[in-house]
């Protein structure tokens, strides 16, 4: 999966916000989906999710993928 990068803009409400998407593998072997989120011009939060395989990790961030979608984020 290549990375994946959202934007979230409201200039009304004030809202400026991003989520970036990755699969990358461990050093372990396993799979890791990485999750980083926040304000435009910041660093944001990270989360990483360690997966068993490559087929689980990119079933885990189609699923954040499509949930963002639908609260209205679109590709940067």
């Amino acid at each position: 999966m290549q990375p994946v990068h959202l934007h979230r803009v409201n200039a009304e409400a004030n809202m400026a916000r991003f989520y970036c998407i990755d699969v990358a593998p461990t050093l372990f072997g396993d799979v890791s989906v990485l999750r980083t989120w926040g304000r435009i011009g910041t660093l944001g939060r990270t989360s990483v999710e360690t997966c068993a395989s490559a087929e689980e990790a990119e079933k885990a961030a189609a699923q954040t993928l499509r949930q963002k979608k639908r609260r209205s984020y679109s590709d940067a």
